[in-house]
């Protein structure tokens, strides 16, 4: 093993929604993370040569039957643990404590009083603003276990050992919302653990082309291209790792936002320096959603008519056993997949859980592991243009998860005029690279208004902006008013068929940041 990985972190995973945030989070204190099943020996965890473990947060219990659990020799070994969540509730369960569930949970912000603060609380503030997301307590603490914290509902918020080699929290250090949980984190990762900083984007794209040139070898890759950063990344290393092994191609599904698949092939030609091969799809995938609703079986047969598209356009390149695609961690999890596989579904992403069964591709997914802000690293370590590397994510499944309802050509046409001039409102004001992700929803309610004196009854209007880093948890953008009076204006008198809009205000949790 390359001395890039020695002076890490393990990770094991017992399905939480944040566990790649966590990964993430390390990665950026420049330490090397790697996540892995929980239930691996304590050989096999030590053969990384770790600093230290993190057990992660999951929906599980640890009373319930068929618990995720681990080896419990890994206790017996002096490297430092850090316990978040469920990984709290299993440490102090191991080590002699009790947990029980709570008739009160803890959901959202909530502040901590630090009462030890020279160890994981050096150099943060009491009361600390925290995220939490647990139904479970400690109610008795093992024995030699000190309270480092309390919630403002006198819970249990963080504990250690005497020995200061084991720390748990119950709130979550990884997740933004968490005031200095980049302190917390670092305090482990250096004071306690004694990590090596020798992890950057540099290294992390090394690692990348290495992997995918010993998996595809000197086979051909098509490379399905959406025009998002994603795609994009996935492309230029491709191109980078295999050369013209790897076929660009772009497929327009008829759900894209107006012009937007025209655009995106010179723009990535432009900037990439790679031909893109654009395909018109839209009979195959609209004559198959026709009369579709449940928004769950439109991301699969969108998932799948994708790799069928792909299975029938490939042939003209011969011999192609394999299909690279930007798929992100956060479509992993969604999808209810994790290392632990313990993970709840969320929704099935198109690249994830809408695979057909009968897929003859095998898949490269190098930006599997990796979250947003850390694709765009590495877009930037590849000389990608600025314009690619900030655009908005959009969804593969396009349009088809911002239509509520079933899917017509008509009501494509009408959502692809509302977003076009809500994004280039957005443009004009100065908005657009201040906000993650915008986007308009059509939804299948229609309203009574008035236009020119007269009634109508027309489609109802959502739009919807976040700020976010990651895309695993965002607010709601504050659009200032003259802006948003601009938009609405603009969108009533311009797209037909629409007379009401209403704004999104439902932050991430509780809501997605699509709609469905």
């Amino acid at each position: 093993m390359s001395n890039l990985y020695n002076g890490g972190v393990i990770i094991l995973d017992f399905g939480s929604q944040y566990t790649q945030l966590i990964a993430r989070r390390i990665r950026e204190q420049n330490v090397y993370s790697k996540i892995i099943p929980p239930d691996l020996s304590l050989e096999k965890i030590l053969s990384y040569k770790p600093k230290a473990i993190i057990f992660s947060g999951g929906p599980s219990s640890v009373y319930s039957k068929n618990a995720p659990s681990f080896d419990s020799r890994i206790l017996n070994h002096e490297i430092p643990i850090l316990g978040i969540c469920y990984g709290l509730h299993l440490l102090v369960q191991r080590s002699g404590g009790n947990v029980e569930a709570s008739e009160e949970g803890e959901y959202g912000f909530a502040e901590v009083n630090v009462k030890i603060s020279d160890t994981i609380f050096k150099d943060t503030p009491s009361p600390l603003k925290v995220w939490m997301s647990h139904g479970d307590r400690v109610t008795k603490i093992p024995l030699n276990w000190n309270v480092l914290a309390y919630s403002s509902n006198n819970v249990i918020a963080a504990l250690s050992n005497s020995n200061n080699t084991r720390f748990a929290t119950q709130f979550h250090p990884e997740v933004y919302h968490t005031n200095m949980g980049n302190i917390i984190l670092r305090n482990f990762l250096y004071n306690i653990s004694g990590c090596i900083p020798s992890w950057n984007s540099k290294n992390l794209l090394e690692e990348k082309i290495n992997e995918i040139k010993d998996q595809v070898k000197n086979n051909n890759v098509v490379v399905g291209v959406s025009g998002g950063v994603d795609s994009s990344v996935v492309a230029a290393i491709m191109h980078k790792a295999v050369g013209n092994q790897s076929k660009a191609i772009m497929i327009d599904h008829g759900l894209m936002r107006k012009n937007e698949a025209k655009e995106c092939v010179g723009e990535l030609k432009k900037g990439l320096g790679i031909n893109i091969n654009l395909y018109d799809e839209k009979r195959y995938f609209l004559k198959k959603l026709k009369g579709i609703t449940d928004p769950e079986e439109k991301r699969k047969i969108i998932g799948n008519q994708f790799i069928y598209s792909f299975q029938r356009i490939s042939k003209s390149f011969g011999e192609v056993p394999f299909l690279a695609q930007g798929t992100l961690y956060p479509d992993v999890i969604e999808s209810g997949i994790s290392h632990g596989k313990e993970a709840a579904l969320i929704k099935s992403h198109h690249n994830v859980g809408g695979l057909p069964d009968d897929m003859n591709f095998n898949l490269v997914e190098p930006l599997r592991d990796l979250f947003k802000d850390e694709v765009r690293d590495l877009a930037k370590e590849l000389g990608i243009p600025d314009l690619l590397i900030n655009r908005h994510p959009f969804p593969g499944p396009g349009l088809g998860v911002r239509i509520l309802g079933e899917i017509t050509n008509e009501r494509i046409k009408t959502l692809q005029e509302a977003d076009k001039i809500f994004l280039d409102v957005l443009n004009e004001d100065g908005l657009y690279n201040k906000i993650w992700q915008a986007f308009a929803v059509l939804i299948p309610i229609k309203t009574v208004g008035v236009m020119g004196d007269q009634r109508t009854y027309d489609n109802l209007l959502g739009i919807r902006a976040v700020s976010s880093t990651d895309g695993m948890t965002a607010d709601w953008y504050r659009i200032p008013e003259d802006s948003l009076n601009k938009i609405s204006n603009r969108i009533i008198n311009h797209v037909k068929g629409i007379n009401r809009i209403v704004y999104d205000i439902t932050s991430k949790p509780p809501g997605t940041i699509e709609w469905e």
